[in-house]
Order: C-alpha cells, then structure tokens, then sequence
C-alpha cells in the first residue's frame, strides 16, 4: 500500500550538452572536484529521505555513449542505494526533456498527485537540507489548491540597471525589493506540471524553468528562500567557483 501522503520524485533533466562551457565530453560527466558533476546532484537527492525515486533524461546519444555508461558503472554503488531510471528522453529543449520523462513517469504509473522537484543538473551546489527546506515549505502550505507548489529562490542583492534599447547605456534603475533569482528544484504535482508544460511546448511559449509554465496557467508558485552555493555551473568561471566550493565542502567533513 502506498503511504496516504502523495509521494516525492526527482527529475534531472540532462540532455545538454554545455556547449557554452566547451570540451570535447558533455559538463555533466565532466570531472568535478573529484567526481562527474552529475553525482553531486544525485548524492543531495539520494541523501533526501522524502525523495522516493529519481528519473533522469538523458539525450538518446548521449543514452548509449560509452562516456554515459562509464559513469553509470562508476557510479554503481551510489546508484544501487535509491531508485533511479536513467531514460533516453532528451529533447531540443529542456522543456522538452521534462514534459518527456514526465510522460514516462505517467506510463510507469506514478500518480498525477505525487510531488516532482525538478532539478539542474548544473547545479550541483545543491544540498540535502535546501530540497528539504522546500518539500517542507510547500507541503505545509498546501492547500489542496491547483497549480500548488514552489521553487527555490535567493533575493536578489545587487543593483538592478535596466539598459536602453542601443544595449549600451542606463535607461533606469529597477527596485531589488521584490525581485528573487530563480534556483531549482522546482516542486510541483505531476499532472499539474504535465499539464503546464504540454500547453507551453504545444503553444511554442517562451517559458524558462517550471514555474514559469505553471504560472502561464494562474499559478502562484511559492518562493523557497535556498542558498547562494546554489548557482548554475553555465561558464569556466562558473566551474572554478563551483570547484573552490566543493572542495571547501569536503575538506569540513
């Protein structure tokens, strides 16, 4: 019998191929402060006690690369502890991607009300205790209301400028008060998220993360105040950060 709770799921959407960062193998395999950058986000999901299966959609290339099942062998051990299905369900875009492993999750016969957090696979800063910090805030504020659920998110510290149209110059300045940087995981009911998403890729909506296609719809995600450590692995400054970060992290232990 299933708990009377709806249940937790991880996506990690991972079909890209950091083609921004450079290198001959996709960033997620590439070697991160001692590991593949992948299993970072895979060790902070594995070690959340309220996750209880984890799906990965992976580009088919990359699905049936021998870099893909080097990682897969490497990672065995960690793997074996949680369940975790690694599925070929990459698309053009990482709405794609999520809409996809979603439609799988469906067919596997994972109900429309369980909960899915939706996480980068490029930001493996991520902690254990921050998608805690999440499920506990939106499963305490739900309400039972559609289109429920929340997003972490940090305050945005700096000053704001907006640019004039040349793209040169200042044509104001935009108030930080209510202004959030958008993180992930990203929680939402799988039929709601399904939903959102198939009207978003159908419509060709410019939508960036989930919250977006769930509030094309009228939902109000919640803001999850998350962590600075977690910031999106994008450039080659990015991954030295996140290199100097990580190992600082390993050296406490």
């Amino acid at each position: 019998m299933r708990d009377i709770l709806p249940s937790c799921h991880a996506i990690l959407p991972t079909a890209g191929t950091g083609s921004r960062l450079g290198g001959a193998m996709p960033k997620q395999l590439r070697v991160l402060a001692g590991k593949p950058m992948l299993a970072f986000a895979l060790e902070a999901l594995i070690a959340t006690p309220e996750i209880e299966s984890i799906w990965v959609g992976v580009s088919p290339s990359m699905h049936a690369s021998g870099d893909f099942a080097a990682f897969q062998e490497s990672s065995s051990a960690l793997l074996n502890t949680k369940p975790n299905y690694f599925l070929p369900t990459g698309g053009s875009s990482r709405q794609e991607t999520v809409l996809n492993t979603l439609k799988a999750m469906l067919d596997a016969d994972i109900p429309g009300e369980d909960w899915i957090l939706v996480h980068d696979a490029a930001r493996p800063g991520i902690t254990s205790e921050s998608i805690q910090d999440l499920i506990h805030g939106v499963l305490d504020a739900d309400s039972g209301s559609p289109l429920h659920g929340g997003i972490l998110a940090m305050p945005v510290a700096d000053t704001l400028k907006q640019a004039a149209a040349n793209g040169q110059s200042i044509e104001g300045t935009i108030s930080r008060e209510a202004i959030w940087q958008a993180q992930t995981p990203q929680m939402f009911r799988l039929a709601d998220l399904y939903a959102a998403l198939e009207n978003a890729v159908s419509n060709s909506a410019a939508v960036t993360d989930e919250a977006s296609a769930i509030e094309r719809l009228g939902g109000k995600p919640l803001l999850i105040k998350g962590s600075t450590r977690n910031f999106k692995v994008t450039h080659q400054a990015d991954w030295e950060l996140m290199d100097l970060v990580l190992r600082k992290q390993d050296a406490s232990l």
